[in-house]
């Protein structure tokens, strides 16, 4: 129900935003409407087409490691923290091990890996759902930690920020500064996220060996963050990437290695699998469709322009300070869109300066944030569930919370 009440005011406000700069003489806009909706549709079924060779590639590697017991095995390592975050999951179920290692692709910024692994993890645990169309806890509690997850090292914006101080000529320039700062503010939507979920779903959190895992995670954390910041800008940039190839072809031999001498035939078991990929994509197209044409009506309409500009007037009414409403728009539109906030990021960056107060706040919201409405159509679409129940609440609150949590970190770090 909830989609569906935000899916209907995507279009419907669009449509009245548009109504209204018609009447004041912008014959352009209802063209520029037109061109969105056919363009979203289009870039739908290319993300779903470009998804199609990934879902086969990781489901061929899955279906290996099914059949070896490596999923199995890493289902069993993470079981003490897992059952209490996954109640309804059997001890030792497949879909343990699938979503351990889509939270790690997660934490690395390996959103190509992340991605077929989640969904993956959402068909394991449609195999757990009694009623197809209606999500359970489970898959709900998944879905919002996906939403909030929390980001190690956000590769791609370090990247990205090195190459826009490259072109403003600026040397020596330490592109990871962000990290900390981001991981706090990452980590901030991510607790938000699993306590709205616990909340609703009535999880006992405060059991020794979640206590443990997030005092360990505390501790790699302040290691990581200790050697990023004293590190060379190219020397982080190196690591990181060296990081999630490693990880990646390290987890794909693994598989192999293990089936072979489990005795698998592990071709065989591989083809089984990426069979399944194609029907995977094809059957997310519905939902990407849905939501990203919605999305494009509703930017091309003008209506997120519409929304900074009442949240700047509002700010500067209470006399608060309005530094950070230039980053403002790339939180907003990381809910809805990667491809946007990236855009709105950069831009931010070439306004005012990549190592200017505004450049490095967008710089933290785009790497704490995720396209929520994305992941959800996409991993809802893949199960054929239409029932969310309360994942799109709790995942707009993780959203809000890391929002202002990147905000205030951003003003303590470099206001």
């Amino acid at each position: 129900m909830a989609l569906n009440l935000v899916w209907l005011s995507f279009f419907l406000s669009a449509f009245v935003i548009a109504c209204v700069r018609l009447a004041h003489g912008d014959t352009a806009i209802f063209p520029a409407l037109l061109t969105s909706l056919f363009d979203s549709a289009r870039t739908a079924f290319e993300i779903a087409l470009g998804l199609a060779g990934i879902m086969s590639l990781w489901l061929g590697i899955m279906r290996i490691g099914e059949r070896a017991g490596v999923v199995q095995g890493f289902a069993r390592l993470v079981n003490p923290v897992l059952r209490h975050l996954f109640p309804g999951v059997p001890q030792g179920h497949p879909a343990q091990g699938a979503m351990m290692m889509n939270v790690s692709a997660n934490m690395l910024g390996l959103d190509n890996a992340a991605t077929p692994l989640g969904l993956t993890a959402m068909r394991e645990l449609q195999s757990l759902n009694p009623r197809p169309e209606r999500a359970t806890d489970a898959q709900i509690m998944f879905i919002v930690l996906n939403t909030a997850g929390l980001t190690l090292i956000p590769t791609s914006v370090i990247a990205m920020r090195q190459a826009v101080a490259l072109k403003q000529g600026l040397v020596g320039f330490n592109a990871a500064d962000i990290f900390l700062p981001t991981v706090l503010a990452t980590g901030l939507s991510c607790l938000a996220g699993l306590a709205a979920v616990a909340w609703t779903q009535r999880l006992n959190l405060f059991k020794p060996a979640m206590l443990i895992a997030l005092g360990g995670a505390i501790a790699a954390l302040a290691a990581l963050g200790t050697w990023l910041l004293h590190a060379p800008p190219e020397q982080v940039g190196t690591v990181t990437a060296l990081a999630g190839s490693v990880f990646i072809l390290g987890l794909i031999v693994l598989f192999l290695a293990w089936g072979a001498w489990r005795r698998v035939n592990v071709y065989e078991a591989f083809v089984d699998g990426a069979k399944e990929g194609f029907g995977v994509a094809v059957q997310i197209i519905p939902y990407l469709v849905a939501i990203l044409v919605a999305i494009g009506l509703f930017r091309a309409s003008g209506g997120m322009d519409w929304v900074m500009q009442a949240l700047a007037t509002g700010i500067g009414a209470l006399g608060l300070d309005t530094d950070f409403v230039p980053a403002l728009p790339v939180g907003l539109m990381k809910v809805l869109s990667g491809a946007g906030a990236r855009g709105l990021m950069i831009d931010v960056m070439t306004a005012y300066g990549v190592d200017s107060f505004q450049g490095k706040l967008a710089a933290i919201i785009q790497g704490s944030t995720e396209t929520t409405f994305y992941v959800l159509a996409v991993y809802f679409g893949s199960v054929g569930v239409r029932d969310t129940r309360h994942a799109l609440a709790c995942a707009l609150f993780a959203d809000l919370v890391g929002l202002i949590g990147a905000i205030a970190i951003g003003y303590a770090f470099f206001h």
